[in-house]
């Protein structure tokens, strides 16, 4: 498979690729979250895209360079949950056109202003605020208060202007952009709404809760009810645009078509919107591999001409369907094509490693694509064209040849110093620091020595400064902390799951802080990765975690802010916090700040043991009496003392 795909160069050039049928050759599926994305409309030209770390990024699809970067501040942030791009015009800076009056000439300030239009972004938020965002200025314009709970879904009416959205709060609200104001608010379900789609022609508006709803969007009302999904409905989008009458809004309906996707489904359905009123199953289904995360298509605008869709799923491979919707099909439809990235296998190792797919888009010209893949912090972007009859297609990429000839440029000045084998040298071995440059002097490792000689395996472990004595416990007891140290170390190292079961599952919190405390820096980051894998587990296995959790992350807080790659390499960890901690989040992150500033304090307070300060004087100065005093100043005091002895007296 790995052969068959020819390389392509990334930022606009087309690269056409064939692949054999067997996608099984790879070492594992990798699973991704979908990080909350969205392309500019039209053009496609840049697209947004927030990262595990809390940042939102915008990248130009061109030449995947970095055109802006928001950081929310620290304490006023909320993890980003949906993404739209507002429609050209919108948020212009400038007021609407007056229709009263004669037209005057405009002035060039004004030509420039409308030639820069501020190209807005809604970012719903987790807390149930809407912040939007401008590329131009690179700064907040403005926040939309109104919801509750968590925003689902944010849409844009093409027409004037306005702003839709959907929350885990039961409601949705039709905002005014200019004067980020509510305009209506209305309950849409009995639950969490989850989706939403507005019409081609900015007339109906459908909603996804417990079931799928059509709404008036001039009266409010439902026009229609779909069911069919069994999980909550994850995405909706319109895919015909084929002209209505123009007496009425509903008589046309019949012709238009709309695409749903649910949580956990491998089915995405196609629903037609019939004036008869009456309850029907889904049109068309097509198949997929797993559950969808992103979706683009080209809307047919007329009955003769195919849609196409683009479905990337949550195992990373991307799905190509084309169809043209003529009524009814029993049978679910495969995909004309599937798409998946592959780095080249290893010297010694010749399967190709999966990289998964993040997003894609149609280009203007409705054949090329713009894949997003590899980390969502630092995503690859590259325009392809599909001009094979394979069914299945694996593009090989060398993600990190490629990301490192990027930030080659900028690390050119920064020089590590040569290490000799005498010199011995403390440098943390894990991903996110620079280790050691190795000696000019190169040894074999299959040379044995000349005295004919082998080092036993005591004298390797005394060289290691591990001593062997220790790691056997004691007789009739458990293993001290220095040995819970040294067997954790062992066991993640060896990925040896009965050795970690053995120190993992004490409760003893003395034991745990102790241990913790004797382990090596290059150690912490595999203890939270295998922290973070048991947490997702039973829900027993996870409180018995958190005790191993707390301790590490307060311990070597000051060693994990060093590390540059922290966000990516602890990303499952934070979203698994996210999802645990959503329903209490303030009261969470204040009890977790507030035992970070303790723990330190006492950390520092026991280091520094400071000794009680000694009150004692170590010397008194007294100033003597001038002897040029006058004379009433020293009758003055022989009367204050005939005083003092007559009181005394």
């Amino acid at each position: 498979m790995a052969a068959a795909a020819a390389s392509a160069r990334g930022g606009g050039e087309g690269a056409s690729a064939g692949g054999r049928e067997q996608t099984a050759a790879f070492e594992s599926p990798i699973y991704v979250t979908g990080s909350p994305c969205a392309f500019s409309p039209h053009d496609r030209r840049l697209l947004a895209l927030s990262g595990p770390d809390g940042r939102l990024r915008v990248w130009e699809t061109a030449s995947s360079r970095l055109h802006h970067e928001y950081v929310p501040s620290a304490h006023l942030s909320a993890a980003c949950t949906c993404l739209a791009w507002a429609p050209p015009g919108v948020g212009g800076g400038r007021p609407p056109p007056s229709k009263e009056g004669p037209q005057r000439k405009k002035r060039k300030s004004e030509i420039v202003e409308a030639a820069e239009q501020l190209d807005l972004l809604a970012i719903g938020t987790a807390v149930g605020g809407i912040l939007l965002y401008s590329t131009v200025k690179g700064e907040l314009q403005s926040k939309l208060n109104g919801h509750d709970n968590k925003i689902n879904c944010i849409r844009w009416h093409q027409d004037n202007g306005c702003l839709y959205s959907c929350s885990d709060d039961k409601h949705i609200i039709e905002w005014n952009a200019q004067t980020c104001k509510v305009k209506c608010k209305w309950k849409g379900d009995n639950s969490s709404v989850s989706s939403l789609c507005i019409s081609p022609d900015g007339k109906v508006l459908l909603s996804a809760g417990r079931t799928i709803k059509l709404w008036d969007l001039e009266t409010k009302e439902v026009y229609r009810h779909f069911t069919g999904h069994a999980t909550a409905v994850s995405m909706l989008r319109f895919i015909t645009m084929w002209p209505p009458a123009e007496n009425q809004p509903f008589d046309g309906i019949t012709g238009l078509y709309f695409l749903s996707g649910a949580m956990h489904d491998r089915l995405l359905s196609v629903w037609q919107v019939r004036s008869d009123r009456k309850e029907k199953n889904a049109v068309i289904n097509f198949t997929i591999t797993d559950e969808p995360i992103h979706i683009d298509l080209t809307i047919s605008e007329s009955k003769e001409q195919p849609v196409k869709i683009a479905v990337v799923c949550r195992d990373g491979q991307l799905h190509l369907f084309e169809q043209v919707l003529n009524g009814y099909c029993k049978k679910p439809l495969t995909s004309k094509y599937t798409i998946q990235i592959a780095t080249p296998g290893e010297e010694n190792n010749s399967t190709p490693k999966p990289v998964p797919i993040l997003a894609a888009a149609f280009c203007s010209d409705k054949e090329s694509l713009l894949l997003v893949y590899g980390n969502s912090l630092h995503p690859v972007i590259e325009k392809v064209t599909l001009n094979t009859t394979e069914r299945h297609i694996c593009f090989v990429r060398d993600i990190q040849k490629t990301l490192t000839l990027k930030t080659e440029m900028a690390i050119t000045k920064v020089k590590t110093p040569i290490i000799n084998s005498e010199v011995k040298t403390l440098v943390p071995g894990i991903p996110g620091h620079s280790s050691a440059v190795k000696s000019s002097v190169c040894r074999d490792k299959n040379k044995r020595k000349t005295d004919g000689k082998e080092e036993s395996i005591e004298d390797r472990l005394s060289a290691m400064d591990i001593d062997v004595m220790k790691v056997k416990p004691p007789s009739g007891g458990l293993p001290q902390t220095d040995n819970f140290a040294v067997l954790l170390v062992q066991g993640l190292e060896s990925s040896d799951s009965v050795i970690l079961n053995k120190v993992l599952q004490t409760k003893k919190e003395a034991v745990i802080k102790k241990t913790v405390a004797r382990i090596p820096v290059y150690s912490v980051i595999p203890l939270l990765h295998e922290l973070t894998k048991r947490l997702q587990g039973h829900p027993y296995s996870a409180s018995q975690m958190v005790r191993w959790l707390k301790p590490v992350l307060t311990m070597h807080a000051s060693y994990l802010s060093t590390l540059p790659d922290l966000a990516s390499q602890l990303g499952t960890l934070y979203e698994l916090m996210e999802s645990r901690i959503k329903t209490l989040q303030k009261l969470s992150r204040l009890h977790g700040k507030l035992y970070l500033i303790i723990t330190q304090v006492a950390a520092l307070e026991k280091v520094q043991d400071v000794p009680d300060i000694d009150q004692t004087a170590k010397l008194v100065y007294e100033e003597e009496s001038s002897e040029d005093g006058s004379d009433d100043e020293m009758a003055a005091e022989r009367d204050s003392d005939v005083s003092k002895v007559k009181c005394l007296s």
